[in-house]
This record gives C-alpha cells, sequence and structure tokens, in this order.
C-alpha cells in the first residue's frame, strides 16, 4: 500500500503537525526561489519565514537542494496521475510526459532551482532523486504498455529525453511549455506509427 506524500518524508513518516510544517516549509521555499532565486536561498530563511524554529526545520531538510528537491517530488506526486488505460499508448506517454514537464511550469526560478537540487551530491538529495526517477520510470513503462515493440527500450529512451528536456528548460533554454511540446512530439518519433 502507497504512502500518501503529505505523510512522508525523506527520513521519516509524518503526523499531521509535522505534515503541515512540511507543507509550510515548502511553500516559503518556492516562495522565496521564486522572488529571490535558489542563491538566496536558505534552510534557516525558509524556517523563518515558515514560522518554525530553524533547529527544527533542519531535522526535516538537510539543505537547500533538498528542500527543492522535496517541493519537485511532492509537486510530481500529485501532478502526474496513473496513465488513463483507455488511451492508446501515444495518448498515455504524452499525458506523462506533459505532466512531469508542466510541474513547475510558470514558478519563475522554480525550474532553475529543481535542476539544480537534483544534481546536488548530499544525500537526502541523492535519494529523491532515485525516488523520482523511479516514480517517471513506473509512470513511463505503465503509459506504454506493451503496445509497442520492445517497450524497455523505448521506457529507457523516453527517460533520456524527459531528463534532457527538463534540464534544457530548467537552465531556460526553453519555456516548460516548449518543452512539454518537443517531448511529446519526440516520443512520437521515437514510438513509431500507432497500432
Amino acid at each position: 500500500m502507497s504512502t500518501p506524500v503529505e505523510i512522508e518524508s525523506t527520513r521519516r513518516r509524518l503526523n499531521p503537525q509535522q505534515a503541515e510544517k512540511i507543507v509550510r516549509m515548502t511553500e516559503a521555499a518556492v516562495e522565496i526561489v521564486s522572488a529571490e532565486g535558489f542563491d538566496r536561498l536558505s534552510v534557516r530563511d525558509v524556517a523563518k519565514r515558515a514560522g518554525v524554529a530553524p533547529a527544527t526545520a533542519y531535522t526535516y531538510f538537510s539543505s537547500k537542494g533538498h528542500l527543492v528537491a522535496e517541493v519537485f517530488w511532492r509537486r510530481l506526486a500529485v501532478g502526474v496521475p496513473e496513465p488513463d488505460p483507455a488511451q492508446s499508448a501515444h495518448e498515455r506517454v504524452a499525458q506523462v510526459l506533459r505532466g512531469v514537464s508542466m510541474v513547475v511550469a510558470g514558478e519563475g526560478q522554480l525550474g532553475g532551482a529543481v535542476t539544480v537540487a537534483l544534481l546536488g551530491d548530499d544525500p537526502e538529495s541523492e535519494h529523491l532523486r532515485l525516488r523520482i526517477g523511479g516514480f517517471i520510470h513506473q509512470r513511463l513503462a505503465a503509459a506504454v504498455g506493451d503496445d509497442v515493440d520492445d517497450p524497455e527500450r523505448i521506457v529507457d529512451a523516453l527517460q533520456m529525453l524527459y531528463a534532457g528536456g527538463l534540464v534544457t528548460a530548467g537552465m531556460g533554454h526553453l519555456t516548460y511549455e516548449d518543452t512539454s511540446e518537443r517531448l511529446v512530439a519526440a516520443a512520437e518519433l521515437l514510438m513509431g506509427p500507432q497500432k
């Protein structure tokens, strides 16, 4: 049985009060990153804005990278639903790729902050990077299904596509909206004609 994202964290299961603190801190982090950028973000400032003691904040988040990776993880977990089995494989893949690429669209500097955070080397960010990768792999595998030749290779290639697309958007070279549509177009080429 899966655990709702609201009551889990990288380090432990949360009671309702702890879960509320996490929500306040992740919201404060987004506000700070949007206004001032990732470089100006600190766990201490997030704690202050969220009304949480700094020592308490550090029990949940080891670094600002960990905090931003948590923001992305939470948004993915609620923003990218299971693919609809009534749709074709092409439609399911497009739904997943659009969902993943649009999670931070319109959020100013948050996309770049997520890129930096997920490339960080602290253990908590690495844990979330693996969790996020596994989640996206699962969604893509469910979307591809058995409707294409060699589904494992297609899923692997789709993972490379989305990773490259999100880094490109996170660096500011394309908008997330443009990235989303380019990912869908590339996936259609990769998957070939619909069956």
